[in-house]
């Protein structure tokens, strides 16, 4: 890994993604959904300050958890003037995220105790099929299969309208 002198105080997406880990195609993505940024040079070629090394870090965390970008991005839009995270905000926002990763830990041990019912059948399509109908919540609606949507505390939301 590239060391860098500490009167730079620029990097180039190709520093960036070395000292970071992330793909120069990730980094690109994240500046357009607007979780980077950076300037251009006469040249018109990228320029991140150092502090995006944190902020870059700080994303991957949160991804890998499995929180969405768009939620990461509002998470880091809260900070003032739009600072790198530091450690006491990502505990602020680790915790608040902490229910939601619960209720997705949750649905998903529900699932894989329910799998090896339809590794069984195979088909799916059962009335009261444990993975694409749980407790038989949309049976009322008639034969067939259906799909049971989740809200985000893990309850099942209204099914989407039929086309």
């Amino acid at each position: 890994m590239p060391q860098l002198s500490r009167k730079v105080h620029e990097l180039t997406v190709g520093q960036l993604s070395a000292r970071s880990g992330a793909a120069v195609s990730a980094l690109h993505f994240y500046e357009s959904k607007g979780l980077i940024s950076s300037t251009r040079t006469a040249g018109n070629q990228r320029r991140f300050t150092r502090d995006t090394l944190r902020r870059v870090a700080f994303v991957r965390a949160a991804q890998r958890v499995g929180i969405p970008l768009a939620v990461i991005r509002d998470a880091l839009a809260e900070l003032p003037e739009e600072r790198t995270p530091n450690r006491a905000d990502w505990a602020r926002l680790s915790e608040a995220w902490r229910s939601e990763l619960d209720a997705r830990i949750g649905q998903l041990q529900d699932l894989r105790d329910r799998l090896t019912d339809c590794i069984g059948c195979g088909c799916l399509s059962l009335e009261k099929c444990a993975l694409s109908n749980p407790y038989d919540e949309l049976g009322e609606q008639g034969t067939g299969a259906r799909r049971l949507r989740v809200d985000r505390d893990g309850r099942p939301a209204d099914p989407a309208p039929e086309g």
